[in-house]
C-alpha cells in the first residue's frame, strides 16, 4: 500500500483529501502545518507528498527546501497545492523541484489522477535507473518521444572496452555520462610522486562521470577499465537537458551525489581513525559490495594486491600481511590475483 503525506493547514480540505485518498486504498498521514509535515516526512518517508503552499509556521516552499536537504526525502514526488493560479507562484515551485501542482478548488478525480500519475512515474524511473542498460535506453527514448527535451543523440552508444583501457584522464573536458552494463571501472588519482590512489570502483548498473558535467569543470581524476567492460555513453548535452527538464531524474542524480559524499566522508574517517586491521576490513567490505553477485555464492574479489592496496589506502606490504592474518583466522581464502570471502559478517564487524 502506497503511503501519502498530506500537509495542509485548512482542516476541512485536509480531512477531505485524506478521506478521498484512503478510499482509493492509499495509507494517508496528515500534518496541519509545514513544520509538522517535515517531521512526519523524515520519520515516515512516504511515497508521495501533497503540500499546500500558503501555511503558518513553515510554508510549502520551506517544506520542499528542507526535505531536499535530506537523502531519504530528496527524491519523494512532491505535489504543491495553491489557491493562486499566478504563473510566478507556479514557476517558483517547479523551479525548486516540485513535480506537479493542483490549483484550488479541485475535485477528487483531479487529485487521484495527479497522485496516480506521479507514483507511476516515480516507480518507472526507479526501475529504469537501476535495472539495466535496456531500462536506461527506455528512459532516454521516453524523454525524446515525449518532447520534454530535444535529445541530440539518435541512439545511446554502447562500447566494449578491454582491461586497462583509459576512458578519460585528469584535465580532459567531460563529453559524456558513463553507464556500466558489465565489467568494472576504477577511478583514481595520481600524486606528485606518481603514486596511484583508487578513489572508487564502479560495476554493472553504476553511473559515473556526472559530477564534472554538472559542475562544468574538467576531470580531476582518471578512469580506467579494471576488467573487460561494456559501457553506455550518454552525451553530455543530452544528460544536462534531461536533468534540467525532468525533476524526478534530477532528484535521482542528487541522491546519487549524496551517496557519493557520504561514502567519501566514511572513507576519510576510516583512514584517519581506524587501526590497520579495521582499515583493511572496511576496504574489503566496500569491495565486496562491488564484486558480490546476485546468486548469493561466495564473493570473489578479482583484484591485484597493488590495486586493492590503492583502493584501501594502505601500503601493499601492509595489505599482504593483514590478508595473511585474515586467512589464518578463516575470514578469507587467498588465491593468485583474487581473494575469496569465507566469513563476510565477521569481516565486516571486526572488534579491533
Amino acid at each position: 500500500m502506497k503511503k501519502i503525506l498530506v500537509i495542509e493547514d485548512n482542516d476541512e480540505v485536509r480531512e477531505n483529501m485524506a478521506e478521498i485518498l484512503e478510499l482509493s486504498n492509499y495509507k494517508v498521514s496528515a500534518a496541519a502545518n509545514g513544520k509538522q509535515g517535515v517531521e512526519m516526512a523524515l520519520a515516515q518517508q512516504p511515497d508521495l507528498i501533497v503540500c499546500d503552499i500558503m501555511m503558518p509556521v513553515l510554508d510549502g516552499y520551506g517544506v520542499l527546501h528542507l526535505l531536499s536537504k535530506h537523502e531519504e526525502t530528496a527524491t519523494i514526488p512532491f505535489i504543491f497545492l495553491t489557491a493562486k493560479a499566478e504563473k510566478a507562484d507556479l514557476r517558483k515551485g517547479m523551479e525548486m523541484g516540485a513535480d506537479d501542482y493542483l490549483t484550488k478548488p479541485f475535485d477528487g478525480i483531479e487529485l487521484l489522477n495527479d497522485v496516480e500519475i506521479r507514483l507511476k512515474k516515480a516507480d518507472s524511473l526507479k526501475q529504469k535507473l537501476s535495472a539495466g542498460a535496456q531500462q536506461v535506453t527506455e528512459l532516454l527514448d521516453d524523454a525524446r518521444q515525449s518532447g520534454i527535451v530535444q535529445l541530440t543523440g539518435k541512439e545511446n552508444i554502447i562500447y566494449s572496452y578491454k582491461k586497462k583501457h583509459t576512458l578519460y584522464t585528469e584535465g580532459q573536458k567531460p563529453k559524456a555520462l558513463y553507464y556500466i552494463i558489465s565489467g568494472k571501472v576504477k577511478i583514481f588519482k595520481i600524486n606528485e610522486d606518481g603514486k596511484e590512489f583508487i578513489t572508487n570502483v564502479f560495476s554493472g548498473g553504476d553511473f559515473f562521470g556526472y559530477l564534472p558535467i554538472l559542475k562544468e569543470v574538467n576531470y580531476k581524476d582518471n578512469a580506467e577499465v579494471l576488467e573487460d567492460a561494456e559501457v553506455m555513453l550518454i552525451s553530455r548535452d543530452d544528460f544536462k537537458q534531461l536533468i534540467s527538464a525532468d525533476a524526478q531524474v534530477s532528484k535521482q542524480f542528487i541522491k546519487l551525489m549524496t551517496h557519493d559524499i557520504m561514502d567519501k566522508e566514511e572513507d576519510l574517517l576510516n583512514l584517519a581513525y581506524n587501526s590497520l586491521r579495521k582499515k583493511v576490513s572496511y576496504g574489503i567490505s566496500r569491495l565486496i559490495d562491488k564484486f558480490k553477485t546476485a546468486d548469493n555464492t561466495q564473493t570473489v574479489i578479482n583484484l591485484s594486491r597493488e590495486n586493492m592496496a590503492q583502493s584501501i589506502g594502505v601500503a601493499t606490504e601492509s595489505l599482504i600481511r593483514t590478508l595473511s592474518d585474515f586467512k589464518g583466522e578463516g575470514l578469507i581464502d587467498i588465491q593468485p590475483g583474487k581473494i575469496i570471502i569465507l566469513n563476510e559478517n565477521k569481516l565486516r564487524n571486526l572488534p579491533y
